[in-house]
């Protein structure tokens, strides 16, 4: 019988994505305007302004609410209020008060932009790039706005579309870090990982001390197999900041693939003793012990991942492997069908749950499963698919 593989079970890319990798330009602050017609409303504005930059954000919110009393016209008052809600998380205030901005100003380039962002944070990508689409037609040199349109086009997956706008970004400022950055990893997506390299490579000559860049571009050696250029990388990352769980994480993949799971468990409790929350991480520590065939501290690892998230479908998927290695087929049963309910597509949780039926002597369920497997475009082992297909001719 074949062997239940938790080959590509390491979900890097989930790994890669609690790392900030796409950076959405939050420098949008409008100025004061000098036509506020009020003496105290500007006061207000100004200290508003101020407590902003500390991160005083319900100072600032206090000013600016006493701004637009004392002149209910400052469109600027509305402008930053929304945006000091829109760094609390509550989008939907933020947007409000754009919209009140653009009211008494329609041709407020910056409310559009910001309002944008509001919109790219709640995950309505098509309005947000309306609004960037309207910042641009009233000021079209200004490089953020392209840099945060691209980034609404990278999180629609039309990637095209985003390099497009990140190359923009950097024709209009040939010293722009962060479009560097998300051009290199819009190339990644891609699959791209040359063209990703050279720009994360421009993004590093800018700044040596980048860390998100030599992330990045450890993700694109990663990928190219060149585990000894991505090590370098995450070790320079960490040599910036020993706080980067994501790099001990990364780094505990590399020792994965090169199978020197005694490293990689070190990174990845390393990783987990830094952010205890890094359910990846504790997943990742239980495929190095699986590999290691210690499944009883697999299963606890698991146990810890599916702990912080009860709809982490690799992780039942993966316990449920565990606990067949373990003899304890109706646990391993039970986790394969959990992974089915949380993602009825899981070619491979089918898989593995027709091996724990055949095991069971239950032939009719388990072709089920194959089938199923195979519908979804997992390549079964022939071997069970020619064993079921006996049994099934055997009986008729």
């Amino acid at each position: 019988m074949q062997e239940l593989t938790v080959r590509g079970f390491i979900m890097p890319r989930l790994c890669r994505l609690l790392v900030v990798l796409i950076i959405i330009n939050l420098g949008l602050m409008a100025g004061r305007s000098a036509a506020a017609p009020a003496k105290d409303a500007k006061y207000y504005d100004s200290r508003g302004l101020s407590s902003f930059k500390k991160g005083k954000y319900d100072q600032a919110i206090a000013d600016f609410t006493q701004a637009i009393k004392l002149n209910p016209r400052d469109a600027v008052a509305y402008h930053n209020r929304g945006y000091c809600y829109n760094n609390k998380h509550q989008y939907d205030k933020a947007i409000a008060d754009y919209d009140k901005a653009l009211e008494i100003n329609p041709n407020f380039s910056y409310a559009y932009a910001s309002r944008g962002l509001a919109y790219t944070q709640k995950k309505e990508y098509d309005k947000a790039i309306e609004d960037y689409n309207k910042a641009i037609e009233l000021k079209p040199d200004r490089d953020t706005t392209y840099d945060n349109r691209g980034t609404a086009f990278f999180l629609k997956e039309d990637y095209d579309s985003a390099i497009a706008d990140f190359r923009k970004a950097i024709e209009l400022n040939p010293k722009f870090l962060l479009a560097y950055n998300n051009l290199g990893y819009a190339y990644y997506m891609k699959g791209d990982l040359d063209k990703a390299i050279a720009e994360f490579d421009e993004a590093i000559k800018l700044n040596p001390k980048f860390i998100v860049s030599y992330n990045n571009r450890g993700l694109a050696y990663f990928d190219k197999k060149e585990y000894d250029k991505a090590m370098a990388d995450y070790n320079t990352a960490l040599k910036i900041d020993r706080r980067c769980f994501a790099c001990f994480n990364k780094l505990g993949l590399v020792y994965y693939e090169k199978k020197d799971y005694d490293k990689a468990i070190a990174d990845y409790l390393a990783a987990t003793k830094l952010y205890p929350a890094y359910t990846i991480a504790w997943n990742n520590l239980g495929l190095a012990y699986y590999q290691k065939k210690q499944y009883k501290k697999a299963i606890a690892f698991y146990d810890k991942a599916i702990q912080l998230d009860q709809n982490y479908a690799n992780a039942y998927n993966n316990r449920g492997l565990a606990y067949y290695h373990a003899k304890a087929e109706d646990k391993a049963s039970a986790d394969f069908s959990k992974a089915i309910e949380l993602n009825p597509d899981f070619a491979r949780a089918y898989n593995n749950r027709a091996y724990v039926y055949y095991q069971q002597k239950d032939f009719k369920k388990a072709a089920e499963d194959v089938h199923r497997a195979q519908d979804l475009k997992f390549t079964v082992d022939p071997e069970l698919v020619e064993n079921l297909r006996r049994l099934a001719a055997k009986k008729d």
